[in-house]
């Protein structure tokens, strides 16, 4: 009990004694029997009213014994169960459950994973792929800093994610493959890159690379489909050295719209898995392209960064000009980016405003911004001798176009003139200002649609900074390039804004989730969260329907349908109540990325526990295993202390008491007539 505690519970028992005494025994000259038990009877019911309010505690402290954790991880994928080892996975689990020395020494967690890490409650082998880094990464995190060995029990084989085989932990990983480690003879497609759009009559380049396991010499055809007929073929070999085939080749687009093409490779003999030797793939044929130019009266690595940005979509092309060459016309373009304008640009502007054609402004430190402010009316800056940095803050309720957060803040700030910018015209900012680590509401990037003329305007330059940080943050341009080619697709765009976008691929593996988001704006193109959308899917052969309602996602609707069979799907999405919908196309193919792999990946499971300090087991010597860990004297229980606060009185049985002391006190007084 603390010090402070003690000294009120004497003032508690001081108080009483003085109020007791003070009513029954100040001025009074004769103390009655009467009076002496009034005053013991008020003294302990005042003490323990005050006890209940001061309500004393005590520190009881205990050793607690704290057993190591033991996370036993189970793959969930469909490879399990196309291995036919679902039934041994499952004994393995009972086995562990079923250990008694096991799980007195440990306290045992049972996880199971494929897409995602979830808690092991049952196991149905049907994850449609497999992320071990992400399931080894979630007990990472979950148990930092305990005595936590992990055992793996699966085929090896990861589908998505990164390489798990060099995971970094202290945990001691202890991998059970399961399936045929033997290798067998196989051939696969490994990998197929293709451009996701065409021009009609234009031939498109396909790369696909060819994976041959075996020892023995083997040749095969490798032959593109079309609509079931061979479009190219060609005749490939390998060896147990020459492993490796890349095949290259150029298709002439002939049909506007999604065109499916399937890349086969041909069976070997007494090849065990044939799944993997197939793979369908969707081109977009479009009939015309978006023309977008670049004025300017500088070099800047900017231009060269938004060329290669805007190009890595095929059905753009890109020009750039000096302002001063008078060889272009801009009727040629659907898109002017109009780079730093100074007094040269007199004449576009003028032209822009005449045709209302669509443009993109971006200023920098060799903007003129005396002559921006006067020849265009959406926005003025009233620039001083000197240059900031400005950082880059997401709009989580930017409207116009669809645009996910692709850590904008970790890029480079871009760099312009300082000043105070005001807004002159209604607008919507992707982008906001950090300035030296605050942010402000005043936009970095910005767009305007007046009249039917869209613009848009980035205050800053060193936008290149940006594309070379995608890349280191993400190992790929394409976060950065799909947020210009984003803002590309809206400004180039002559169509009305509309009020129902939707996203979604044209190509989904079988057993997979079908995923499609819908973008819903009210009649003041604001998001409406109260709208109800639905999505209605039919199978073109079976023409079976079914009806899935959206759900709710922040500023969007998505939708999530699983368990479709193969085949080409038809939908309609339309919002309930509105006179409003969008209709698309895809494809459920036969192929399941879990079938791909013939044989356990033992090689990585094995390295995976040597780097961890574990060790490799299979099925047969799962016991084994059990009585290492049971036996290894690193995981111990150890002994914990853990302090305790225990209220030191009864509080319903002090407060009965002072109700029967100052009751009893009530009739002993008007007993003698002291009331």
């Amino acid at each position: 009990m603390q010090t402070e505690t003690i000294l009120y519970i004497i003032l508690a028992f001081l108080l009483s004694l003085s109020v007791a005494f003070f009513q029954y025994f100040y001025k009074i000259k004769v103390r009655s029997k009467v009076n002496v038990f009034l005053f013991t009877s008020r003294s302990i019911s005042i003490f323990l009213l005050l006890l209940l309010l001061i309500n004393p505690v005590i520190e009881q402290k205990q050793l607690i014994d704290k057993k190591p954790i033991l996370s036993i991880l189970v793959d969930n994928s469909v490879s399990i169960k196309y291995f036919k080892q679902d039934t041994v996975v499952n004994d393995l689990v009972a086995a562990f459950k079923a250990n008694k020395s096991l799980n007195t020494k440990f306290a045992i967690d049972y996880f199971r994973f494929g897409n995602s890490l979830d808690v092991l409650d049952s196991i149905a082998f049907t994850a449609s792929q497999t992320n071990i880094y992400d399931a080894l990464q979630g007990i990472e995190d979950l148990q930092k800093n305990t005595i936590a060995p992990v055992v793996l029990i699966s085929d090896g084989n990861q589908t998505t994610g990164n390489v798990y085989e060099y995971f970094k932990s202290n945990k001691n990983i202890y991998p059970i493959v399961i399936g045929d480690t033997t290798l067998h003879r196989d051939i696969k497609i490994t990998q197929l890159n293709v451009n996701k759009y065409s021009y009609l009559n234009n031939k498109f380049p396909i790369e696909c690379r060819v994976l041959y396991e075996g020892k023995e010499a083997v040749t095969t055809q490798f032959r593109l489909f079309y609509k079931g007929s061979v479009i190219f073929k060609k005749h490939i070999s390998f060896t147990e050295k020459k492993n490796i085939q890349t095949i290259t080749t150029t298709i002439k687009s002939t049909k506007e719209g999604i065109q499916y093409y399937t890349a086969s490779i041909g069976k070997l003999k007494n090849e065990k898995n044939e799944k993997n030797n197939h793979k369908t793939f969707s081109v977009e044929v479009l009939n015309e392209q978006t023309k977008v130019l670049i004025l300017t009266s500088i070099f800047h690595p900017d231009l060269g960064a938004l060329k290669k940005a805007i190009e890595t979509n095929k059905q753009r092309s890109i020009v750039i000009e000096n302002i001063k060459n008078k060889k272009f016309k801009l009727s040629d373009f659907q898109l002017i980016i109009l780079y730093q304008p100074n007094d040269n640009f007199i004449n576009i502007f003028k032209e822009l405003k005449t045709e209302k054609s669509n443009y993109f402004v971006i200023t920098g430190t060799h903007t003129k911004w005396s002559f921006l402010n006067e020849i265009q009316s959406n926005f003025t800056k009233t620039p001083v001798d000197q240059t900031q940095d400005y950082g880059a803050i997401f709009n989580k309720s930017f409207l116009t176009f669809g645009q996910k957060e692709i850590a904008f803040d970790s890029y480079p700030p871009l760099k312009d003139v300082f000043g105070s910018i005001s807004i002159n015209t209604t607008y919507d900012a992707l982008l906001y200002q950090n300035i030296s680590g605050i942010e402000t509401s005043t936009p970095l990037l910005a767009f305007f649609e007046n009249e039917n003329q869209k613009s848009a305007v980035l205050f800053g330059e060193n936008i290149w900074k940006w594309r070379a940080a995608s890349f280191l943050n993400t190992n790929s341009f394409q976060d950065f390039d799909m947020f210009i080619s984003n803002c590309m697709q809206y400004l180039a765009s002559t169509k009305k804004r509309e009020r129902l976008s939707i996203a979604y691929k044209h190509i989904y593996p079988a057993n997979g989730p079908v995923s499609i988001t819908a973008f819903y704006l009210d009649k003041n193109y604001q998001f409406d969260s109260r709208a109800l959308l639905h999505l209605k899917l039919t199978h073109t052969t079976t023409k079976i329907s079914q009806n899935v309602p959206f759900s709710l996602q922040q500023n969007s609707f998505e939708v999530f349908a699983e368990g479709l069979l193969p085949g080409d799907y038809e939908f309609d999405v339309l919002v309930e109540g509105q006179k409003i919908g969008k209709r698309g196309v895809f494809k459920v193919t036969k192929y399941q990325i879990e079938e791909q792999f013939s044989t356990a990946n033992k090689k990585k499971l094995t390295t995976l526990a040597e780097k961890t300090k574990g060790k490799l087991h299979v099925v047969a010597t799962h016991n084994v295993l059990i009585n290492e860990l049971i036996q290894d004297s690193r995981y111990f229980t150890a002994q914990k202390t853990v302090s305790k606060k225990k209220q030191l009185i009864e509080w319903q049985l002090i407060l009965f008491v002072i109700v029967f002391l100052l009751s009893l006190e009530w009739f002993v007084r008007k007993y003698y007539g002291k009331i």
